[in-house]
């Protein structure tokens, strides 16, 4: 079986942490084969450590998407830099996938389904939280309509001391934001999947830049003291959405709050028959399933446990970047759609962006239907 030829643009942390330890899992199907990263001493170490015998080095990705000898790109950069070089590697003739959010604007997200359109490749965005074992069994539930017609949800995405003080998290020219777009993201990716409800009509949003910029505030936090001097993006982030059938959610995101529980890439789903709750993130040993309705005149909650915290990657075969990386890996090779739709990652940032332009105008933001 011939194997798919991956290059590798961006080096950096999400690309050590997932990508490469679970592409490295997926020998038999396919095999890194380039690496670009803006610091070459990056891609020279991920090339020796992850690489194919062959495998090449570059600084610029234009260079990389020259070689016709690769099949698929993953673009793991700064949320800048997605949309022009999935842009670019669309018009080279390779697949994509592309980590999340898909852009840091509506209007870069655009330009990349444009161009994903016209190039009749496989496209994915690198939401792996849909592979965690509990959220695959409340996926079948909201699909068998356990659940009855979701109307009210929550997606969770706070942490109570947990700024991310490597790379370029706190700078807004190559993020495009903080919280809200870097882990606000996952939570309402997993939030409209399962509702299966991706038609916004209305969305009122709240940003804070309260804690960043506070010397006292770095106390405590899990990964040592940010400096407040450079921490340009929010700290906390807020959405009402409306959608077209009437249902409502409300989204919170904060890298930094002052609440007692952390929940991450977590959710509250409220049905006509009955509701249910993922617990995840940093106040958890282990993520948790909980059902609640009414049987036999009582009220009940069925609670179920899966191993894992979203906040790591590593792990064996059925850890949730291996999972992702083996299903893009089989939608390319054998022509099937990927889980996450391209089309269901751009309403994801259309949502998004409309939470910033909302608090920064102080409106609401109206979508026309469609």
């Amino acid at each position: 079986m011939e194997k798919l030829r991956i290059g590798i643009i961006g080096c950096g942390g999400i690309a050590n942490q997932k990508h490469f330890p679970s592409l490295s899992q997926l020998k038999n199907e396919c095999e890194m084969v380039a690496f670009c990263d803006i610091v070459v001493e990056r891609a020279e170490k991920a090339a020796k450590e992850y690489g194919s015998a062959d495998a090449k080095v570059y600084t610029d990705y234009n260079e990389l998407l020259k070689d016709e000898s690769i099949d698929i790109v993953h673009v793991l950069t700064p949320n800048v830099m997605h949309s022009p070089i999935t842009v670019a590697t669309f018009e080279a003739g390779k697949h994509v996938l592309c980590e999340k959010p898909m852009a840091h604007t509506t209007e870069a997200a655009q330009a990349m389904m444009d161009a994903w359109k016209k190039s009749g490749k496989k496209f994915t965005i690198a939401y792996q939280n849909r592979f965690r074992e509990e959220v695959q069994s409340l996926y079948q539930s909201c699909q068998k309509q356990e659940l009855g017609d979701v109307y009210f949800a929550k997606a969770h995405a706070v942490r109570r001391r947990a700024v991310p003080t490597w790379g370029v998290f706190p700078d807004k020219s190559q993020q495009g934001g903080g919280p809200l777009i870097d882990i606000g993201t996952h939570a309402l990716d997993l939030t409209l999947w399962m509702m299966d409800n991706y038609k916004p009509v209305s969305v009122t949003g709240s940003v804070f830049y309260k804690l960043g910029s506070l010397p006292e505030a770095v106390e405590g936090n899990m990964f040592g003291p940010w400096d407040p001097e450079t921490f340009e993006v929010e700290d906390s982030a807020f959405g009402y959405v409306k959608m077209e059938n009437g249902a409502t959610i409300f989204l919170e995101s904060s890298w930094a709050l002052n609440v007692s529980e952390s929940k991450e890439a977590a959710m509250t789903l409220c049905g006509t028959k009955a509701g249910a709750e993922i617990k995840a993130g940093m106040s958890y040993k282990t993520n948790e399933l909980i059902y609640n309705s009414a049987r036999n005149g009582m009220l009940m909650e069925q609670k179920n446990s899966a191993s894992g915290n979203i906040a790591y990657f590593e792990g064996g075969s059925n850890a949730p970047g291996v999972l992702e990386a083996k299903q893009w890996l089989d939608a390319v090779k054998n022509d099937k759609e990927p889980l996450v739709k391209p089309e269901q990652a751009f309403i994801v940032t259309k949502i998004l962006d409309a939470i910033y332009k909302s608090a920064e105008t102080g409106k609401e933001v109206l979508f026309d239907k469609e």
